[in-house]
């Protein structure tokens, strides 16, 4: 590829995904942050420093089986270099950017009510990376738009209060859990708030049951067992700091994400996808979905999309277990090297 702002090469990469997922044009929406957030080169090894994707151009595309259809994509903000607080700031004015022009002014006064300690000047003045933004788009333009708002452990006070007793009761099940970021999300009709914690030692999927018992999630127990085992090769042990659990809504109707950084695994199994795919054979629809998906983050260069970064499971106590992957692309990859080593860097909180 020749020297070209990374911007450039962005929009390319996400103009084409959506032709061919049969999403809408992300340009009009997010083109002038993807302008200031990529200025540098390609390959510029700046870019590296990052806490979204270390290693590579912080740009993370993911599939949903739950929003088949659409694109989506997270980024770290503004460049290398920049405050965090100014990475937190840039995100929310974003959201609220898109936010009022795109869902109304009810939508925008939910976000500013529920952000309001993550973007406030004194909720957190340690920050290390401030916040991530994130965007999908379906065949109608801007299906949602979310905040990951990084989050100090004291600031779960601060959650509303369904979230905050979620998230009491599984850190009295898992006490290994420390709180990472808080997510908040606005669709054309909803919004929603997610608090992710890291599992900080090893664990094994099964310690995670009498957790999943008490929410009334049992039953979905047995999906993520085939997922991730099938998946990662048989394992049903993960290695410190390589567990991610979202939660939101309430513990009488809750909602768990389940996520692997796949780069943390000693052994990430080298026919990982094909094993993926496999246990997707029972469902043709998002098989097919995440078939088109692959397609549209693979470079005619390269004939491969990249490296899969976080693989992850998300279960409710009424609808089917859906799986998300999470890509960091090869042609954003920084020197030939990197994305061999990228198993060393598997998330930014090691």
């Amino acid at each position: 590829m020749s020297i070209q702002a990374a911007a450039n090469a962005i929009k390319y990469r996400v103009q084409q995904a959506a032709e061919t997922i049969g999403a809408s044009n992300p340009l009009p929406y997010v083109g002038g942050l993807l302008d200031r957030s990529f200025q540098l080169p390609v390959g510029d090894q700046k870019y590296a420093q990052n806490t979204l994707a270390p290693g590579t151009i912080p740009f993370e595309p993911s599939f949903s089986a739950r929003e088949p259809k659409t694109l989506r994509f997270v980024i770290e903000p503004l460049g290398p270099g920049v405050l965090p607080v100014s990475r937190r700031d840039e995100s929310t004015r974003e959201m609220r950017r898109l936010v009022n022009s795109q869902f109304g002014p009810e939508a925008l006064h939910w976000f500013d009510q529920s952000s309001e300690e993550w973007r406030s000047l004194f909720g957190n003045p340690t920050l290390t990376y401030g916040a991530w933004f994130g965007n999908s788009y379906d065949r109608d333009g801007l299906h949602s738009s979310k905040v990951y708002y990084e989050i100090h452990p004291n600031q779960i006070n601060s959650l509303p209060s369904a979230l905050q007793q979620l998230a009491r009761t599984a850190q009295s099940y898992l006490p290994d859990l420390v709180p990472i970021f808080t997510t908040i999300s606005c669709q054309r009709n909803s919004g929603r708030q997610r608090l992710t914690f890291l599992h900080w030692k090893p664990v094994r999927l099964s310690e995670l049951n009498p957790l999943m018992t008490h929410l009334g999630l049992e039953h979905q127990m047995s999906a993520v067992m085939q997922v991730f085992g099938l998946s990662l090769g048989g394992r049903f042990s993960l290695p410190a700091r390589s567990l991610f659990i979202g939660l939101a809504g309430s513990l009488k109707d809750p909602e768990v994400k389940l996520e692997v950084a796949l780069g943390m695994l000693p052994d990430f199994p080298p026919e990982f996808l094909k094993l993926l795919t496999l246990g997707l054979a029972e469902r043709p629809r998002e098989l097919q979905s995440l078939q088109r998906w692959l397609q549209a983050f693979t470079p005619d260069t390269h004939g491969w999309p990249g490296q899969f970064s976080v693989l992850s499971v998300i279960i409710t106590p009424h609808n089917p277990a859906k799986v998300s992957l999470y890509l960091r692309p090869i042609e954003f990859a920084l020197g030939e090297n990197q994305l061999a080593n990228l198993s060393a860097k598997g998330h930014p909180y090691e």
